[in-house]
C-alpha cells in the first residue's frame, strides 16, 4: 500500500497568512523555521521573501513581500496577489502562528527522517565500508535530523547579519562565549566560543586535567551542561578532584579516607552539591575518535552539551594511517569537525614534546605540540600551562600558573596568571598579576 509523503499544506498557508497579517508574527518563528521546512515550493519562496524583508527591518506585509517577490522575479511563480490575498484572508488572527509553524516543522522532520532511513539502508548494503565508518555515518545522519538542523546549505549574508545582530543584542556588552569563571582569561578569549576547538597543552604533571576540571566546575555552576571524556583517569578519580576543588580539602586525604569528622562532613556535603551539577563523565578506555563522536552526539541529543572536554587527545585511537603523526592529524581534524557539528566548544587536552626540557627557556611554544603540526592548524585557540616553580625552586612565583594564549584565531594573544593549589588541584584567579614581556 502506497503512502504519501507527510506534509501539511493548510499549516503552511496559515503560517504565511499569519505573518502577512501581523508584522510581529515572524519574530516568533524566524529563529528556527527555514524555507526548507515548507513542502510546497511556492510556499518556501514566499517565506524566503518574508525573511528577506525582516532582515532589512521591513515589516513582511502584503506590499513589501509582493515587492520582494517581484525583485526576485518570483511574483507570478507563487500565484501573485491572488495567492497572497487568499492566505491573508484564511487566518483570522496571528496569535497561533507558532502552533501552525510547529506543524510545518514537524512534517519537515518526518520527511527528513524518511530520507535519512533511505541513506542508512543504502549504507547498510555497502559492504566495502568498515563497520565503524558505516555506524558513524548512520549516527551522523540521524543526529542531523534529531537536531532539526538538516543541511546548512547557502545562507544569504543578510540572514547571517540578522542572526549576529540578535546575538549582540542578547549579549548586551557581556562576553559572547561561555564564561570560564576566570575574568582575565575571558577578557582575552571572549569566553569559550561555540564550534571552537581549544587545545590545552602542557608537560605531564603541570595541571592540564586540574585546569580542565576547574573549567568544568566553573561552567557547570552557571547551569551549562559539561561532558567529560577521560582516557587517563577513572570517574572516581575525577570526582575526588572535584570534591577537593569544592571543599578545599587535601586531595591526598580524600583519596586515603584519612579525614577527621569535620572533613568527612564537608566531603559528604560536597557530594550532594556536586550531584546536582550538569556534568556527565565517561571513562571508557581506548576510545576511537569515531566512538567519541558517537558519545558526544548522544549526550547533545539527550541532555544537551555546552562544553565537551577530552582528556587527552593523544590517547584517542584514530583511523588507518601510515604513522602516528598522520593519525593525530586525522584526530584533530575530526575533533574540529565535531565542534562545528555540535556547535559547542571542544576542549581537548594535549601533551607537549620533550623539546621543552632541552631549552633554556621552558616556556612552551607552538612547535612543542606533540606528534602533529596540524594540531596548531586545526585549533582555534591553543592554551599552554607554565609553572616556573617546576624548574626553579627559588622562584618568587611559587603557586602561580601562567596560562599562555599562544594561538587565538579570532582575537589577541596574551598571558593570564592563576593561583594553583597543589593540595586541592584547584585553579583560582589572582588579584594582581603582571604579564611577562612579549605577550
Amino acid at each position: 500500500m502506497e503512502r504519501s509523503v507527510p506534509f501539511d499544506s493548510q499549516a503552511e498557508r496559515a503560517t504565511l497568512g499569519a505573518i502577512l497579517l501581523d508584522r510581529e508574527a515572524i519574530i516568533a518563528v524566524a529563529a528556527w523555521l527555514t524555507p526548507d521546512h515548507f513542502y510546497l515550493e511556492q510556499h518556501a519562496l514566499i517565506y524566503e521573501a518574508m525573511l528577506a524583508c525582516a532582515n532589512r527591518r521591513e515589516p513582511p506585509d502584503l506590499t513589501t513581500v509582493s515587492t520582494e517577490l517581484r525583485r526576485q522575479e518570483r511574483f507570478d511563480l507563487v500565484g501573485g496577489f491572488a495567492a497572497l490575498g487568499d492566505m491573508l484572508n484564511e487566518v483570522p488572527t496571528a496569535v497561533h502562528i507558532e502552533y501552525y509553524a510547529r506543524s510545518v516543522e514537524r512534517t519537515a522532520i518526518l520527511r527528513r527522517l524518511i530520507e535519512a532511513g533511505g541513506k542508512i539502508a543504502a549504507a547498510g548494503y555497502d559492504e566495502t565500508e568498515e563497520l565503524e565508518a558505516t555506524l558513524d555515518k548512520a549516527e551522523q545522519t540521524l543526529f542531523a535530523v534529531s537536531q532539526r538542523r538538516g543541511d546548512q546549505d547557502w545562507r544569504h549574508l543578510g540572514q547571517v547579519a540578522n542572526e549576529w545582530f540578535t546575538e549582540l543584542e542578547r549579549a548586551n556588552g557581556t562576553s559572547p562565549g561561555l564564561p570560564t569563571g576566570y575574568p582575565d582569561l575571558d577578557a582575552l578569549t571572549g569566553g569559550l566560543q561555540r564550534s571552537d576547538l581549544i587545545l590545552l597543552a602542557a608537560r605531564p604533571g603541570t595541571g592540564k586535567t586540574s585546569l580542565a576540571l576547574s573549567l568544568a566546575y566553573q561552567v557547570a555552576q552557571q547551569g551549562a551542561t559539561v561532558g567529560i571524556i577521560s582516557q587517563e583517569m577513572s570517574r572516581g578519580q575525577l570526582l575526588q578532584r572535584m570534591v577537593a576543588m569544592h571543599t578545599g580539602l587535601n586531595l591526598q586525604r580524600l583519596r586515603t579516607g584519612k579525614m577527621n569528622d569535620d572533613e568527612r562532613v564537608k566531603a559528604f556535603d560536597a557530594l550532594g552539591t556536586l550531584s546536582n551539577l550538569p556534568v556527565w563523565l565517561d571513562d571508557t578506555p581506548g576510545l576511537s575518535v569515531g566512538a567519541v563522536r558517537a558519545k558526544a552526539r548522544r549526550l547533545a541529543a539527550g541532555s544537551g552539551c555546552d562544553l565537551l572536554i577530552i582528556d587527552y587527545l593523544q590517547l584517542l585511537v584514530g583511523g588507518k594511517a601510515e604513522n602516528r603523526v598522520q593519525e593525530v592529524s586525522a584526530i584533530s581534524r575530526d575533533l574540529k569537525s565535531l565542534a562545528r557539528e555540535l556547535n559547542t566548544p571542544v576542549l581537548a587536552l594535549s601533551q607537549l614534546s620533550r623539546a621543552v626540557e632541552s631549552r633554556q627557556s621552558k616556556v612552551p611554544l607552538l612547535s612543542d605540540l606533540r606528534e602533529s603540526g596540524s594540531l596548531e592548524q586545526d585549533a582555534d585557540i591553543v592554551l599552554f600551562i607554565y609553572r616556573e616553580e617546576q624548574y626553579d625552586k627559588e622562584t618568587d612565583k611559587k603557586g602561580i600558573a601562567e596560562i599562555y594564549v599562544a594561538k587565538h584565531r579570532n582575537g589577541p594573544l596574551g598571558t593570564v596568571g592563576l593561583r594553583f593549589e597543589a593540595s586541592t588541584t584547584r585553579f583560582t584567579s589572582l588579584s594582581r598579576y603582571t604579564s611577562p614581556e612579549g605577550y
